[in-house]
């Protein structure tokens, strides 16, 4: 299984799906539609069933059950992150005996054991990793290679197992992954994400977000002849971001803390804008997270006139652990999934968002699972082959434990 895995998560690591928030589009870049294309082919020669690619990318099939048990879907995106590039990516398989990794020998681009601990994991694993200079897309091209695997494995077999949906999605980096998604039409009672990190992840917590934009016009004089005249957006909105308690910040925080993260600051003397995301996994703390921000805008629009400084605030998702801790049994099937499988379960909050966090409020329960990816949206991206068999066989396990309930 592992050449297998190999070879499907280097294929498509080499396709660039990168999405754009700016986009008005779905999917938000023309270039997803290659990789949803090829899997659309790779399903259907493998031989799944009610194969869907609808005019927004989203594509669902189906294995059908030879058993009467609940319909549980599998789901992974197809986009890779905006905040590094993921053109021309060249994964480089390395059979890691412990020590750096020399990712780019003439660009001197190492990923050393002293920045990279977590390296110590990995001795004696097959690791596919990028050549320094894009990512590698493991998030979460590693989870596509799982399922399609697992769905081959299952229909070689003969598995007992109920209707098995999958679901292969675009936009998820950008926060629009479910906003198209058509849960009626997926007719699955409950899902996994499969989008996790390191071996054993299981997630069922996930922040609450919102993101939050401020914008501050000011007046644009000649320097020479400022004085008591120009109002310099860039001055204010430095002020302003030096509002927040600098502790209060994700390079401060971990667990269950939240944060106000600053995102970017664009601007000029006339007009700068500030891009804020706000999590907190509490929802009366996200709240007041929230009243934070705006009273904080409404301090300076007394000082500087509402006109002249706005707030755009808005929701992005929610904590899944809401709508699943009802329906708990089916986190509970992925332990002893993993368990079985010497695998110990690493049950801890997602400090950020899956499509899960969407989908559950849409009404589908998605817990998150592991795919052995570490280092994600960036140069020292790495993928276990190891960790993403043992993905794998946790997929193919959860669908016979179904059938058994």
């Amino acid at each position: 299984m592992k050449e297998q895995l190999t070879e499907r998560l280097i294929r498509y690591a080499k396709v660039d799906t990168q999405s754009d928030a700016s986009s008005k589009t779905t999917p938000s870049t023309s270039k997803q539609w290659d990789l949803l294309h090829m899997l659309k082919e790779e399903l259907e020669e493998i031989g799944l069933s009610d194969i869907t690619l609808d005019d927004n990318g989203y594509l669902f099939a189906t294995i059908p059950g030879n058993v009467d048990a609940e319909t549980v879907g599998f789901l992974a995106h197809v986009d890779t992150a905006t905040d590094f590039t993921g053109t021309n990516v060249n994964p480089q398989v390395v059979q890691y005996k412990g020590g750096d990794i020399i990712l780019n020998r003439s660009q001197d681009i190492v990923m050393t054991v002293k920045e990279f601990p977590n390296l110590n994991n990995y001795v004696g694993h097959t690791l596919i990793t990028t050549d320094g200079t894009t990512l590698l897309g493991g998030d979460d091209k590693a989870g596509i290679t799982a399922i399609v695997t697992a769905a081959e494995a299952i229909l070689n077999s003969d598995i007992e197992h109920g209707d098995i949906r999958i679901a292969f999605t675009p936009d998820e980096e950008i926060g629009r992954g479910p906003h198209k998604f058509d849960v009626e039409k997926f007719n699955a009672d409950f899902a996994y994400t499969i989008d996790g990190g390191p071996v054993g992840e299981l997630q069922y917590e996930s922040f609450n977000a919102a993101g939050a934009k401020v914008i501050i016009k000011g007046k644009n004089i000649h320097p020479g002849t400022a004085k008591d005249k120009m109002i310099n957006s860039l001055t204010i909105a430095s002020k302003f971001a030096l509002e927040f308690d600098p502790e209060d910040t994700p390079e401060c925080s971990e667990g269950y803390e939240g944060f106000f993260h600053l995102l970017t600051i664009n601007g000029s003397t006339d007009e700068t804008e500030l891009e804020y995301i706000i999590r907190d996994f509490d929802r009366d703390n996200f709240e007041n997270r929230k009243e934070t921000m705006k009273k904080i805008v409404e301090k300076y629009q007394d000082t500087y006139g509402s006109q002249n400084v706005r707030l755009e605030l808005e929701d992005q998702y929610y904590n899944m652990k809401e709508k699943i801790e009802p329906k708990f049994y089916i986190v509970e099937i992925a332990q002893e999934a993993m368990k079985s499988l010497g695998i110990s379960p690493v049950i801890q909050p997602v400090r950020g968002g899956t499509d899960g966090s969407q989908l559950s409020f849409m009404g589908l329960p998605t817990p998150n699972i592991f795919t052995g990816t570490e280092n994600m949206h960036g140069r020292y991206e790495f993928t276990s082959v190891n960790d993403l068999e043992k993905a794998t066989e946790t997929i193919i396990e959860i669908v016979k434990r179904i059938a058994q309930k």
